[in-house]
């Protein structure tokens, strides 16, 4: 009925012989390991195990492959590289504030609406670039903003209803 030989004498007691000292070999790891725990703790053996000390480097990839962080460090290195990325002339002028991972648009500030509209033109090519670091989707979108103005102050020496330093008449 099956396709396998019966087994029978010598080639039998071989193939029991074989399960026994394997069972046995089990046990015996089994018995040694409890053993050794018992009188010295847990430590690491001649063998590389879980336990052994690992490089820093090495420790800080496994934690960030096992916590699914890859993209995350991954712009965070960007962030980190800008000026080598986009070159020192946008970099003194411009500056990546936040990632959105979710959407995977990059936010970048500019320090005048000259360099925030210059950037707007090079989007495309940042995009690119910043993809072909990071690996490709990483960046969808670069979202440009201009320089962040003053807030208003109210106070004595302010005009009822004028609009404060963009009042062209206050």
């Amino acid at each position: 009925m099956s396709d396998e030989p019966e087994l029978s004498g010598v080639d039998l007691a071989r193939v029991a012989l074989r399960a026994a000292k394997e069972q046995a070999r089990q046990r015996g790891e089994q018995v040694r390991e409890k053993r050794e725990a018992k009188r010295h703790g847990l430590r690491s053996g001649a063998r590389a195990d879980g336990r052994d000390p690992v490089p820093l480097g090495a420790a800080l990839n496994r934690l960030i492959t096992e916590r699914g962080w890859e993209a995350p460090a991954a712009v965070a290195g960007v962030m980190g590289r800008w000026p080598q990325i986009v070159g020192p002339d946008i970099a003194a002028h411009c500056a990546p504030e936040h990632f959105d991972e979710a959407d995977a648009v990059l936010t970048v500030r500019c320090d005048s609406t000259a360099w925030a509209t210059q950037l707007r033109l090079l989007a495309r090519q940042l995009v690119a670039r910043l993809n072909h670091e990071l690996g490709h989707g990483t960046v969808r979108v670069i979202r440009v903003l201009g320089p962040s103005v003053p807030q208003r102050r109210y106070g004595r020496l302010r005009a009822p209803g004028s609009t404060g330093p963009r009042d062209t008449w206050g």
